[in-house]
């Protein structure tokens, strides 16, 4: 009993378990009321992410150093933590092309739980380590634990686990000096302040989580060269939309025309890199993989040489 009331203490002390004055009658205001209300707490987010973009940069420059190795980025959480993980390593593999295995969530209670409140998973410890054992971590690899209260059980046994294995640690969460800080090495805590509806972290502190993910994985890849530009020419051209995107990437930088960049995409195999490689010298598309690899799959520094040689 005594511990259940230290949790309970201690969890109402969190900023994001505070109640919001400016809320304190949402329920009797009109909808135009209601979302005005939630836009302008909203407004606040950008500004708390903007106050630890210098833990997020330092994140990215050693994500992408271990990653240059061969490491993978693992996230961990529980509930819309968790499910912000997954659906940022998702959607790595068609907008940057790479493995599904390089960039990967994992939430509390395993894929059901990301359709269906899993009771009680967020509270085993035991379950978080296991979960990050399971993938045989190397010193390579990076876990981020995901968790608004900075102190989900499953998360800290996740990332304790993980730094006893000499992983690269970093926790996101929307409080200050919590349990998480202390178990990692890189600590990323916007601090959004009190929700609208008391308690209810899938709103600022999840749209703040959101806005860090988007940033880390979006950093780490234009770090990897996964972009020419503000392109993304290492896109999976797997329907038409993103096959339009492919086309259009290739007219723009092989200088060609859109019948030309269809059909040198067709003899790269899809593959946008490969095709503008093509495109701009008329080399064969395995000496263009060939180039490719040996710059490390930069297209920018690719080009860079080949322009010195021509």
């Amino acid at each position: 009993m005594i511990e259940d009331e230290s949790y309970a203490s201690s969890l109402n002390a969190l900023a994001t378990e505070q109640e919001n004055p400016v809320s304190a009658e949402i329920d009797q205001m009109s909808p135009l009321e209601i979302v005005r209300l939630m836009n302008a707490e909203d407004a606040k987010v950008a500004r708390a992410v903007e106050r630890v973009l210098p833990d997020i940069a330092r994140a990215i420059e050693q994500v992408t150093a271990r990653m240059r190795q061969g490491g993978r980025l693992i996230y961990v959480g529980a509930g819309t933590s968790g499910r912000l993980g997954v659906l940022d390593a998702s959607e790595c593999p068609p907008t940057f092309g790479v493995s599904p295995d390089l960039v990967v969530g994992k939430i509390a209670g395993g894929l059901l739980a990301l359709t269906t409140a899993i009771e009680g998973a967020e509270d085993n410890p035991e379950a978080g380590q296991n979960d990050i054992a399971a993938f045989n971590i190397t010193a390579n690899d990076t876990v981020i634990g995901i968790a608004a209260s900075g102190r989900t059980p499953y998360v800290l046994g996740a990332v304790t686990y993980a730094k006893s294995q000499h992983v690269l640690t970093i926790g996101i969460a929307c409080n200050s000096d919590t349990p998480l800080e202390l178990a990692v090495e890189i600590m990323i805590a916007p601090v959004v302040g009190p929700e609208i509806i008391t308690g209810s972290t899938r709103l600022k502190a999840g749209t703040a989580q959101k806005l860090v993910l988007n940033m880390l994985s979006t950093g780490v890849m234009i770090q990897m060269g996964k972009t020419y530009g503000n392109l993304m020419v290492d896109v999976q051209a797997t329907n038409n939309k993103l096959r339009q995107r492919a086309t259009k990437i290739v007219q723009q930088i092989a200088g060609v025309q859109k019948e030309q960049a269809v059909a040198l995409l067709q003899q790269a195999g899809g593959e946008t890199k490969t095709a503008i490689i093509i495109g701009r010298t008329g080399v064969t598309p395995v000496e263009a993989r060939r180039l490719l690899a040996k710059h490390s799959a930069s297209l920018r520094a690719t080009l860079a040489v080949l322009e010195q040689q021509s």
